[in-house]
């Protein structure tokens, strides 16, 4: 039983004394480096913690006046334990370092280096280093030695950049998906000198690409990791041989190369870390693109994909005046933003309102799906029996590799009387009276009768007078000049393409407020989008060309066509270009804010110009 306790006494001992020696360790805080230096050579500074690690974010690094930073910092942590006679000690370091160089021959200092351990500040001493000269042909040699080495660590096919389509050959308006993607068998740091692709000729939306992974994939017999770098669809907006410009990047690529310094891989040394850089380029890429055929139905406006028609039409009883709506909606999947409103066609004595659009649009790598809904507000003025023509959409369907239309069915509509004054038919004209009566006209006036009553008058007549020979004319002239009116404004509703015309700046300012919404809430994406339709769709209602058939050089000639100047052509050009390129770069909010401006400006200058 005693050697038991005793037993029991000396573990506890044992475990007490452990404990102490590992509190007692105190913390110190030492830079190491070399204290003579040849100009090129790269060698290490290192500053070690021992007995602890910094507090977040708390160390501070010296500027290194006259030394040249190659890599770092890169931390390493390393423990050792020692028992002696039982007793056990523990040290633990945390060591930070630097790559440099020095250029130029003297005396240099490394100052001062600062951290928080455990709340407590630590510096380092300044430390003096001597940089002596090295001979030019030492230097060359070592440098020409060391840059092969490096060099020859990556291999010029082990970084490829490639820029791949779902498809090289589509009909005009059909998306294609362009992945720019990096091929790498080594570590990558980071890029430089980023140049992106450039799709002159197509309508380009960029996908997210946040939530794709690396990948292991097989290119020329090797394994690669792959990177999604960034992704479009497109949409191309003429036929021909389309070419895509190359994407450029610089690779900066990290090697780990073994020194015969320090080497003791447990602490950290025996290894540099150098940045090779490598150019790489996708080459141009071509897409055939395939003009859609001849014979388009006079319901097809642009649309290419694959499309449904529904619709809710109003009721087939109404009352004169009153308000109705006929709205159709058209879901699907392919190029739903240039899908234009359907033409729905009223009677004469129908008044159409402007229609209202929503939308809900999403798009994915498998293209853009989503609906259009179109409401068409009227109001039925006359009473009568009225047949509605059906509404039609025509669509372009790769698929069938054919042109499909869509019908809403033909609707009849009976347009009863409101019962309040003033109701009429379309027959109810005024022709005259007789002796018997006078046609009723609303309910004021019904079945006078005459008859031969002798009246008389103090006042001279103005039958036969010239007072009533002017006011008749008067009154001839104003139903000459209303009738005239009221024509012109019933020829003009019927115009589809004056009405665009004049409704052009109209729907281009209700897109710029949004636009500026955008703006506002720092959504970038949403913003140039914005802008985009704005300008391209202000441009197909006031040439009336659909927006798939738009391109930039076709809107330059169209402009000066019409009176509009060189120079404002040339801008309004510039701008959809500067809203294409800053849809995939990043962009400050200045930026935004005189795109904004000068596509306000731009268009208010061409509205003048075509007016006049």
């Amino acid at each position: 039983m005693k050697r038991f306790f005793r037993h029991i006494l000396l573990t506890l001992f044992a475990t007490l004394s452990v404990a102490i020696a590992w509190a007692d360790g105190a913390v110190t805080f030492e830079v190491n480096t070399p204290l003579i230096v040849s100009t090129g050579e790269m060698f290490r500074v290192e500053f070690i913690i021992t007995n602890g690690k910094p507090d977040s974010d708390t160390f501070v690094a010296p500027d290194f006046a006259g030394l040249d930073v190659l890599a770092g910092p890169t931390t390493s942590q390393a423990r050792s334990y020692q028992n002696i006679n039982g007793v056990a000690s523990h040290t633990s370091t945390f060591t930070i370092t630097y790559v440099v160089t020095a250029q130029n021959a003297g005396n240099l200092t490394i100052g001062s280096a600062s951290a928080e351990v455990d709340g407590k500040s630590y510096k380092t001493k300044a430390t003096p280093i001597e940089v002596v000269e090295q001979s030019r042909k030492q230097e060359q040699e070592a440098a020409a030695q060391q840059g092969s080495a490096v060099n020859n660590q990556i291999a010029q096919d082990d970084i490829l950049l490639r820029l791949n389509l779902s498809r090289s050959a589509v009909y005009k308006g059909e998306p294609i998906r362009a992945s720019l993607t990096l091929y790498t068998r080594a570590g990558i740091a980071g890029f430089e000198d980023v140049k992106l692709p450039s799709f002159n000729g197509f309508w380009s939306q960029e996908l997210p690409t946040d939530n794709y992974q690396a990948k292991r994939e097989t290119l020329d017999g090797k394994v690669y990791d792959s990177q999604i770098i960034k992704e479009w669809l497109l949409y191309p907006q003429q036929s021909g041989t389309l070419s895509i410009e190359p994407a450029d990047i610089t690779a900066v690529a990290q090697v780990v190369m073994r020194t015969n310094r320090n080497f003791d891989p447990f602490f950290g040394g025996g290894a540099e870390v150098y940045n090779v850089k490598r150019k790489l380029t996708t080459g141009q890429v071509n897409v055939a693109v395939k003009d859609l055929p001849a014979g388009a139905p006079a319901s097809f406006n642009g649309a290419v994909g694959k499309f449904t028609m529904s619709a809710t039409q109003p009721s087939t009883q109404l009352k004169a005046n009153s308000a109705a709506t006929y709205t159709v909606k058209i879901s699907g999947t392919g190029n739903l933003t240039f899908l234009q409103t359907p033409k729905l066609t009223l009677p004469s004595s129908f008044e159409l309102y402007n229609v209202r659009q929503t939308e809900s649009i999403q798009t994915s790598v498998n293209g853009t799906s989503g609906y259009k809904q179109f409401e068409y507000p009227f109001i039925a003025r006359a009473e009568g029996e009225y047949d509605i023509e059906p509404i039609e959409f025509t669509f372009f369907s790769p698929e069938k590799e054919g042109y499909v239309t869509l019908s809403t069915d033909a609707l009849k509509v009976n347009v009863a009387p409101d019962g309040a004054a003033g109701a009429v038919t379309p027959q109810q004209i005024i022709t005259g009276t007789s002796k018997e009566g006078v046609r009723q006209l609303g309910s004021d006036i019904r079945f006078i009768k005459l008859g031969k009553a002798q009246l008389s008058s103090s006042v001279a007549p103005l039958m036969m007078s010239s007072t009533y020979f002017m006011l008749l004319a008067l009154i001839v002239v104003l139903f000459v000049g209303l009738y005239l009116l009221l024509g012109k404004m019933i020829k003009d509703s019927k115009n589809t393409v004056l009405l665009r015309n004049r409704r052009a700046n109209k729907v281009a300012v209700q897109r710029f407020r949004q636009a500026e919404k955008y703006m506002r809430e720092m959504n970038r994406h949403a913003f140039y989008e914005e802008m985009l339709r704005a300008l391209w769709g202000y441009m197909s209602d006031k040439l009336n060309i659909p927006v798939s058939n738009l391109t930039k050089e076709g809107i330059r000639e169209e402009l000066q066509r019409r009176g509009c100047p060189q120079q404002d052509a040339q801008h309004f050009t510039e701008i959809i270009t500067r809203c294409d390129e800053a849809q995939y770069s990043p962009a400050e909010w200045v930026q935004m804010n005189d795109v904004y401006a000068e596509g306000v400006r731009i268009i208010s200058r061409i509205e003048q110009a075509i007016k006049r």
